[in-house]
């Protein structure tokens, strides 16, 4: 563990002030209640008054008491004079020169109970607190450092030095640390720790270890791929065999370790201490397990649906070529049926004439013809096509066996077709192939006349079936990361009768639906009458009748841009200095520490000269997608290809990206400019697409957006104040509204929107009522909003000329008898005990939907209508969503802009690789939005002290997404000038000047 790991940063800022406090703070730590100013007014002078409240509310605020007393920010020091009505600010010179300071600092520590950590009790704890939190989560020492820091001021222990805290959080990691390998190492008996020992060595003729080559996963889609994954499944398998599960310490310590050892070489593991080493590869072979299994079914998922596609598209294609042939005989069969049905032909003189018109031969043909084209009993041409694929099937046998599955009810009985033709291929004995879920369009291929059954047919239905079930999560694998059963973390129980009245107070809902169902019936009913109200002005919308009654909204016209917002925008414009890409991530760190929170793999942070350097190189690599080629730079030891490579294995990972973004996120929010955009309570989601030209199973095909190849998408969020909150990289372009819910509740940012805005993409029903019940207020932009399914709860209430339109009603029974389960539902989601995005599969209402999502689509329902009739009434809601829309995607221009590299295509491998460079290049787009919304302000400061009039108005359509002020192309330099590494903003440009740049 490592004893010395703050930053410069936070060595400081501990204990001292760092600019003004807020208003929120002042009014928190600094106000004088009547009790404090009866304390104050027993001293004689006013700067001993004045000198002791400053005390008061500096170790209120920081925790300590400063060796200088008027060490503080003048805003506290006038605050306080204020409250005691002492002119000016006082005269603290005097108070600091005193003794009598020192005495004041005595009497606030007894008078209020401030006490030294050196106190037995305080001492205890705070290492209890610290070593819970070191147990349960996986926080960084650097973030524990701070948390502490929180802990201390709120329990009125006063703060140690930086050191001292430093070392003892050290101590409390590596007992944590220690006690986390002692019980994943005491079970392993000799023969365990032999079989993972055997991980080590290189194989014969120095090749790689079995421990670095098992981290490949499968980068091919076919089903030679597949099976080659199966039998790594098998080899992990073998190595899972019979050791110590792993559920005796928290899953994300486990995972932590298994984090540590993915990005370590064998080299490094075998150099570890034994009891570490034998915990670490223990970790590592129980997350392999699941990670192996989820390549096996992502890799499935690829392979049939690849398999189904070119069936159906043979089977068109076959089918096509065979419709001329079919029609040239069809029309001979006819002509000779004309003449049959000709009444004016005799009976006896049929057979002649028939001839006439077509010679006994042609009709023969003809009729074998029809006969081989139509194939009455052959199936349909796409199933002909798929058994002309049972070939690639090889693979089946040897995954029903490796794979684990499990099954809901609704999906036991394939699981036990999964189990027959597990029998059959280890010959065992199997009985009769289970045929209940075999659906009704495949039964006759299935099923033969005699009543036998087809295996063929069965085992390629079975593949097709088991894909939408895995999609659904009806079939799960255990363990698994990714296919894991969604319901299995669901509050039940005695948990959820315990964490009921929590869930309900927190979520703002009444544990009876009657009450809830009432209140929204009644909201749903005013819209209604309102939106009827509205009809006649005929202004935002209007009626269309006929047989599909619905509603017509007027286009939005395009807002005109005042003289005086071009006029602000050219001067704003005209002042951003110009600045290189390298420059600005140094200068943001400078001012934010963002590149502090990146730490080594293994946590032992190696202090190594010019890291921030390094760290912005390997970040712009992998942002602009060039490789390390243009920064590498051999005289200096932060840009040498050796030193990047190290930094990009050892410190580009999730958490660590996540921290420094968020970091970022909380920058931007204090801000005045971008406070002036919006308050961090609306947020947006959309997707950005990326070619991924080389061989990967994490891609997807879409002609639309990938041309004959196939890509990802990058959904990611972003707020109102134009910064990125969170993203996923999804293979191809998967439904939006499966991946929208995790991608909203598993950001951790100071920003915690309310109100979400998406395209048509991410649109469901369920959709408006999960969010509904978790508290967020859904708005997507529905493509033809007024000609969607509108919902109504009366049945007998009159809404005049719109009674048409709302033509459907809700089920309000089925909302009502599964009430408490969407309550349970939505508390696991808001508790984090379940995965959002497993759990979203489950409740599609497509495809055998189960009854709680079609009570959860109900409830939807109810919510949707509400939208839709405030998206259909007022124009301005329509605007700003709208507005944040085409925020959204600006900055997706902006993304494009700074990703230029390899002609803007993804040429990472594994889901790892796509989410780390996708996320450098979403930190780095918000590195450049901070370093705009700053400068830009400055730009407005100074506008307003020339006497410019700058309107609100105005700079709330200001936007912090330009580009053309920084170049992203070349060979870079990571250096600062002077006035910047000092902290202070570079000079803005002259606009008055010439500038060829």
């Amino acid at each position: 563990m490592p004893i010395s790991f703050l930053t410069a940063e936070q060595e400081r800022r501990h204990g001292r002030y760092v600019g003004e406090p807020s208003a929120d703070q002042l009014a928190r730590c600094f106000h004088l209640d009547d009790a404090d100013r009866a304390l104050i007014a027993t001293r004689r002078w006013d700067h001993m008054r004045l000198g002791f409240a400053v005390q008061l509310g500096t170790v209120r605020f920081l925790g300590t008491f400063l060796d200088d007393p008027t060490d503080v920010p003048a805003g506290v020091v006038a605050d306080l004079a204020r409250q005691l009505g002492i002119a000016g600010s006082g005269d603290l010179t005097r108070y600091r020169q005193g003794r009598i300071r020192w005495q004041h600092a005595a009497e606030i520590r007894v008078h209020y109970g401030y006490r030294a950590l050196s106190d037995p009790t305080a001492g205890f704890r705070l290492v209890r607190w610290l070593y819970a939190l070191c147990w349960t989560g996986s926080d960084r020492p650097g973030a524990l450092f701070d948390r502490a820091t929180a802990w201390l001021i709120a329990h009125k222990v006063l703060l140690p030095g930086a050191t001292v805290l430093e070392r003892l959080i050290a101590r409390v990691r590596a007992r944590a640390a220690q006690r986390l390998w002692r019980i994943l190492a005491r079970d392993l008996d000799a023969g365990q720790r032999a079989r993972l020992e055997s991980l080590l060595p290189s194989g014969e003729d120095g090749r790689r270890s079995a421990f670095d080559r098992l981290r490949d996963g499968p980068v091919l889609q076919s089903p030679a791929e597949l099976g080659r994954a199966v039998k790594r499944l098998d080899e992990v398998h073998a190595l899972a065999d019979g050791l110590p599960p792993t559920d005796r310490v928290p899953p994300g310590r486990v995972a932590a370790l298994a984090r540590q050892a993915g990005a370590a070489r064998a080299q490094a593991v075998a150099r570890m201490p034994e009891e570490r080493r034998a915990a670490t590869l223990l970790a590592y072979v129980r997350t392999l397990e699941a990670t192996a299994q989820d390549d096996v079914l992502d890799l499935f998922d690829a392979v049939v649906t690849r398999l189904s596609a070119d069936a159906e598209v043979a089977g068109e294609r076959a089918r096509l070529r065979t419709l001329r042939d079919l029609d040239a005989a069809a029309l001979r069969l006819g002509q000779a049926c004309a003449v049959l049905l000709d009444e004016n032909t005799p009976d006896a003189a049929v057979r002649a004439a028939a001839f006439e018109v077509v010679t006994p031969d042609a009709l023969r043909a003809a009729m074998t013809r029809v006969t081989e084209l139509a194939r009455p009993d052959a199936g349909s041409p796409y199933v002909a096509e798929l058994r002309e694929r049972a070939r690639r099937l090889q693979f089946l046998p040897a995954l029903l066996r490796s794979v684990h599955f499990g099954a809901v009810p609704a999906a036991r009985a394939m699981l036990e077709a999964v189990e027959h033709l597990r029998a059959l291929a280890e010959s065992r004995p199997a009985g009769k192939p289970p045929l209940a879920w075999v659906p009704k369009g495949w039964r006759n291929e299935v099923v033969r006349a005699e009543g036998d059954v087809d295996m063929t047919a069965y085992r390629l239905c079975l593949l097709l079936r088991m894909r939408a079930a895995l999609r659904r999560r009806d079939l799960h694998a255990e363990p698994s990361l990714r296919y894991a059963d969604p319901r299995k973390g669901l509050l039940e129980g005695a948990a959820w009768e315990a964490a009921r009245p929590a869930v309900c107070r927190s979520l703002g809902f009444s544990v009876s639906a009657t009450e809830e169902l009432d209140r929204l019936g009644a909201r749903l009913d005013a819209a209604w009458r309102g939106a009827a109200e509205m009809l006649p002005a005929g202004t935002a919308m209007r009626l269309r009748g006929g047989e599909d009654p619905g509603l017509v909204l007027a286009a939005l016209d395009k807002l005109d841009e005042p003289p005086s917002l071009v006029a602000l925008r050219a001067a704003v414009a005209a002042r951003m200095p110009r600045v290189d890409l390298p420059e600005i991530l140094l200068e943001i760190h400078t001012r934010t520490g963002f590149l502090d929170v990146f730490t080594h793999a293994s946590e032992a942070g190696p202090r190594v000269a010019g890291l921030a350097t390094s760290l912005s190189a390997v970040l712009l690599a992998e942002a602009c997608n060039t490789g390390f080629e243009p920064l590498v730079r051999g005289d200096v030891p932060a840009l040498r290809r050796a030193r990047l490579s190290w930094v990009r294995h050892n410190y580009l990972r999730a958490d660590t990206l996540t921290d420094a973004n968020a970091r970022l996120v909380a920058t931007q929010a204090a801000v005045p400019l971008a406070r002036a955009w919006g308050g961090g309570d609306v947020a947006s989601a959309d997707g950005l697409r990326f070619v991924v030209p080389v061989r990967t199973v994490h891609a997807g095909p879409n002609p639309r957006y990938f041309g004959q190849g196939r890509g990802v998408t990058w959904y990611n969020l972003a707020s109102d104040q134009y910064t990125g909150l969170n993203g996923v990289v999804v293979p191809g372009t998967l439904r939006d509204s499966l991946v929208l819910l995790a991608v909203v509740l598993e950001q951790d940012t100071a920003l915690q929107p309310t109100e979400i805005m998406t395209d048509t993409g991410a649109y469901a029903d369920g959709m408006f009522g999960i969010f509904h019940l978790l508290g967020y207020r859904f708005s997507p932009r529905i493509a033809d909003a007024g000609g969607a399914r509108f919902w109504r709860v009366d049945r007998h209430a009159d809404y005049g000329p719109l009674d048409a339109v709302a033509a459907h009603r809700i089920n309000l029974r089925l909302i009502e008898q599964h009430w408490d389960d969407l309550l349970r539902l939505a508390g696991s989601l808001k508790l984090g005990v379940v995965q959002a995005a497993g759990l979203v599969r489950t409740l599609q209402v497509k495809d055998r939907p189960t009854p709680l999502a079609r009570a959860l689509a109900e409830l939807g329902r109810i919510v949707k209508t509400l939208h839709l009739l405030d998206y259909a009434c007022d124009e301005g809601f329509r605007r700003r969503i709208l507005g944040q829309l085409n925020r959204h995607e600006r900055r997706h221009r902006l993304a494009r802009t700074v990703f230029h590299g390899r002609q803007g295509e993804l040429r990472q491998r594994y889901r790892e690789g796509q989410e780390d460079q996708l996320g450098a290049l979403g930190l780095v787009v918000n590195v450049v939005v901070l370093w705009n919304t700053i400068y830009m302000d400055a730009a407005l400061a100074q506008l307003r002290a020339e006497g410019v009039a700058v309107y609100d108005a105005d700079v709330a359509r200001l936007s912090p997404l330009g580009f053309a002020h920084i170049n992203m192309l070349g060979r870079y330099a990571f250096t600062l000038p002077d006035i910047v590494a000092r902290g202070e903003l570079r000079p803005l440009r002259d606009p008055a000047l010439h500038d060829d740049g």
